[in-house]
C-alpha cells in the first residue's frame, strides 16, 4: 500500500524534515471551472433589522430567535459584483491568553462591524470588572461566563469583508479544557490564524510540552486547515517593544515545529507581527516609526492573498450537522463540504436515512436560492423532527449518500500516549471526525508503516509506541458517517483523544 498517493504534494515537500512521519492532509482538489461558481442571491429584507444584531459575534450553538419568523422572499440576483466575492472561514487558534478574542474583536471594529458606542460600552464593562484590557475580547466573547473568566468557551462566530473576500471568523477557545470546542471550530475552517504572544514568558508557556500552541497546530493540520498565518501578538508590550530579536526568536523556534506537524513552511505558512489590542498592522501596515524593520503586509492583506483550493460545486452534497433547533420547522446548521444545495432539493439525513426537503437556505442572515461548498448555512427542512437529528449527522445527496459504519480501517499516527499506555488492540479513546464525537476502540492492528520507506512492514504488529504509523481497524459505539480520505478528505480525517489529550491523528482508508 503506497500511502503517499493520499497525501498532497505540499506535504511531500516537508516529509524529509518530518523524519518520515505521515500526517493526514488534503488531497488535491479537482480543477473546477470558475464559470461554475455558485450563484448567490442579493441580501434579503431581513437585513433591514437593527444592524447591531448582526455585528455581535454569534456563539456556535444556535438559539431559536425571532429573526426568521417571517420568511422573506428570495430576491432576484442583482448585486452581482458583491456576490462574486469568495468566502473563507478563518479560525483563530493558539494558547490561552495569546489574544485571539481581542484580535478578532479589533478586526470587527476596524472593518466597521462594531460601532464606537458599543466599544465604549464594553470598555466601561471591562473597567467595572477591573479588566481594562479585555474590552475588545467582549466583541467575540458574548456570554457572561466568558467575560468573567476572560476565557473563550464556545466557538465565537462573526463576519467581516474586505474588497475581495467575505470572511467568517471562528474564535476557538485556547484553554485545554475546551479543546473539543476548538476542534469543532477548526473543522469548519479553510485558513488558520495562529496567535502567539510575544510577551516574555507567555510564548514559552504556550510552546513548551503541554502548551496549547503545539496541540492546536497539530489539530489544525489534521482537521484540514492547510494555510496558516502565524501572528506574533503583543509586540507593543513593554517586555518586547517591537524588538526584531524577539520576533526572530519566536519564528526560528516555530518553523521546525510547523514542519514536523506537516506544514510546508515556504508555501503554506506566513509570519507577521501585530498588536491586537491597539490594532497595529491589522488593517493598515505598521508605521515605520513604530516598527522600522517590518516591510511585509498587514493581516488584512495577508488574508486577502491566501489561496485555498476550489471545491467542486457539482459533487455529491455533504454537510455535517453542527447544531439544530426549531424555528417554523426544523433548522440545521453546518458547513457545506461538497456539492451545492438549492431550495426544493430532496436530501437524506444520515445515518437515519430520513428523506427531507429543503424549505429555505440562509447564509448568515440572508435567504438565498442556492449555496455551494465552503459556506456556513442554516437550512430549514421539512420531513424530519428536530429531536430526530443529532450533531454529527450528515445532510447528504439522495443519489450518492454518505457511507454509514460502526467499523472502519484507518491509518493512524501516534503522537503522544498517556504515561504507561500501550497502543494495542483493545485501546479505547474518543474519536473526533468532522462534527462527530464518539467513543471508539481499536479492535485490530493490521500493519505498521516504515517511516523511512512509507511501505508496510512485513512483521506482525501487536503494539506500537509514540511516533509510530500504523494501519488498524477502529470500532465505534454508534453508527457514524465517514468517507475514505482519498474520496472526501474533510470527512475522512480524524483525531483520537484520551483524558483531555490528543494521542493520535489519522485518516480513514477503508469503509
Amino acid at each position: 500500500m503506497d500511502i503517499e498517493e493520499d497525501i498532497r504534494s505540499l506535504q511531500l515537500d516537508s516529509a524529509e524534515d518530518n523524519n518520515g512521519v505521515v500526517i493526514p492532509d488534503d488531497v488535491k482538489p479537482e480543477e473546477v471551472d470558475k464559470s461554475e461558481k455558485i450563484e448567490e442571491i442579493e441580501k434579503s429584507n431581513e437585513m433591514d433589522e437593527d444592524p447591531k444584531q448582526e455585528v455581535q459575534a454569534q456563539p456556535s450553538q444556535a438559539e431559536p430567535t425571532v429573526r426568521n419568523r417571517e420568511i422573506p422572499p428570495v430576491q432576484d440576483q442583482q448585486d452581482e459584483l458583491d456576490n462574486q466575492k469568495r468566502h473563507l472561514n478563518v479560525v483563530f487558534i493558539g494558547h490561552v491568553d495569546a489574544g485571539k478574542s481581542t484580535t478578532g474583536g479589533q478586526i470587527l471594529f476596524l472593518s466597521g462591524q462594531v460601532d464606537e458606542r458599543t466599544i465604549q460600552k464594553y470598555e466601561k464593562e471591562a473597567k467595572d470588572k477591573s479588566r481594562e484590557s479585555w474590552y475588545m475580547a467582549y466583541i467575540m466573547d458574548t456570554n457572561e461566563e466568558e467575560r468573567v473568566k476572560g476565557k473563550t468557551v464556545e466557538v465565537g462566530r462573526a463576519h467581516f469583508e474586505t474588497e475581495s473576500t467575505r470572511f467568517t471568523i471562528l474564535d476557538a477557545p485556547g484553554h485545554k479544557s475546551y479543546v473539543p470546542n476548538m476542534i469543532s471550530g477548526a473543522s469548519q475552517a479553510d485558513v488558520g490564524v495562529l496567535v502567539i504572544s510575544a510577551r516574555k514568558g507567555e510564548f514559552e508557556t504556550g510552546y513548551e510540552r503541554g502548551g496549547q500552541t503545539r496541540e492546536h497546530v497539530q489539530l489544525a493540520k489534521t482537521l484540514g486547515v492547510t494555510k496558516l498565518l502565524v501572528v506574533v501578538n503583543k509586540m507593543d508590550d513593554p517586555t518586547v517593544n517591537w524588538a526584531k530579536e524577539r520576533y526572530d526568536e519566536i519564528e526560528s523556534k516555530m518553523i521546525p515545529f510547523l514542519r514536523q506537524s506537516g506544514y510546508n513552511v515556504k508555501k503554506d505558512v506566513m509570519f507577521l507581527p501585530i498588536s491586537g489590542l491597539i490594532g497595529t498592522n491589522l488593517q493598515t501596515r505598521v508605521d515605520k516609526s513604530i516598527c522600522s524593520w517590518w516591510d511585509g503586509p498587514c493581516l488584512f492583506e495577508a488574508l486577502d492573498a491566501v489561496e485555498v483550493p476550489l471545491r467542486d460545486p457539482n459533487g455529491p452534497f455533504r454537510m455535517p450537522i453542527l447544531d439544530k433547533f426549531k424555528d417554523m420547522g426544523t433548522v440545521v446548521m453546518g458547513k457545506v463540504e461538497f456539492g451545492s444545495v438549492r431550495e426544493g432539493d430532496s436530501l437524506l439525513v444520515m445515518p437515519n436515512k430520513d428523506q427531507v426537503k429543503v424549505v429555505a437556505v440562509f447564509i448568515d442572515e440572508n435567504r438565498v436560492r442556492r449555496a455551494g461548498p465552503g459556506e456556513n448555512l442554516r437550512i430549514r427542512l421539512s420531513g424530519v423532527e428536530e429531536e430526530d437529528i443529532l450533531s454529527g449527522f450528515v445532510l447528504s445527496s439522495v443519489a450518492n449518500p454518505v457511507p454509514t459504519v460502526i467499523e472502519f480501517v484507518a491509518q493512524l499516527q501516534i503522537l503522544e500516549l498517556l504515561d504507561n499506555a500501550i497502543f494495542t488492540a483493545g485501546y479505547k479513546a474518543v474519536l473526533h471526525i468532522h462534527s462527530v464525537v464518539e467513543e471508539c476502540e481499536i479492535v485490530e492492528l493490521l500493519q505498521q508503516i516504515d517511516p523511512k520507506t512509507k511501505k508496510p512492514m512485513k512483521k506482525k504488529v501487536l503494539f506500537v509506541k509514540n511516533g509510530a504509523v500504523v494501519v488498524c481497524r477502529v470500532q465505534v459505539t454508534n453508527t457514524i458517517c465517514v468517507e475514505k480520505f482519498s474520496d472526501f478528505p474533510q470527512l475522512g480525517r480524524f483525531t483520537l483523544r484520551s483524558e483531555g489529550k490528543t494521542v493520535a491523528v489519522g485518516k480513514v482508508t477503508g469503509v
